[in-house]
C-alpha cells in the first residue's frame, strides 16, 4: 500500500479537499480497513491504487490543525465543506481512512457489493465536479 499522503487531493481545487478520482473510505478500527484492503486486493486493485491513513494523519491534514486550532477545516466551496467536516469528525473518533484510485472503469456500487460485510462507516467517490455518495 502507497504512503498515505493528503498533498495531491488538496491541490485539485485550489486548496480544497477534493481527490478526484478516489474513493474515500471510512472504517472504525484499522483491522477494518485492512480487510477491505485485503477485498479488494483479491478483486484486482492493486496496493499501489490504495493508502491508509490513520485517524490522526488523516484529521490533522484534511484540516491542516493543530490541537489548539481543531476548529479550523479546509476552505470549500458548495458542499465540500460539509463532507470534509463529516470526514474530520470520523477520523476525531478514531476512524481511518482508506483512498482508493477509481478510474472510469470503476464501479462505486461493485465495491460497496464488495465491502457489505465489512464494517464501512462513510465513503464518498471524488469525480469530476461530482461526489458520489457511497454509504450515508
Amino acid at each position: 500500500m502507497k504512503h498515505f499522503s493528503l498533498f495531491p487531493f488538496k491541490s485539485a481545487m485550489r486548496g480544497v479537499f477534493y481527490p478526484t478520482g478516489h474513493m474515500v473510505l471510512m472504517f472504525p478500527t484499522e483491522q477494518d480497513a485492512r480487510h477491505a484492503c485485503e477485498l479488494l486486493k483479491k478483486d484486482g486493485v492493486s496496493e499501489e491504487e490504495m493508502s491508509l491513513a490513520t485517524p490522526r494523519e488523516f484529521e490533522s491534514q484534511i484540516t491542516g490543525a493543530t490541537e489548539e486550532d481543531s476548529d479550523w477545516v479546509l476552505p470549500s466551496v458548495g458542499t465540500e465543506g460539509e463532507t470534509a467536516q463529516h470526514f474530520r469528525q470520523l477520523a476525531h473518533e478514531g476512524h481511518y481512512a482508506l483512498f482508493v484510485h477509481a478510474g472510469a472503469k470503476v464501479n462505486s456500487q461493485h465495491v460497496i457489493d464488495l465491502l457489505k460485510d465489512t464494517h464501512i462507516s462513510y465513503g464518498q467517490r471524488y469525480r469530476f465536479l461530482v461526489i458520489e455518495d457511497l454509504v450515508v
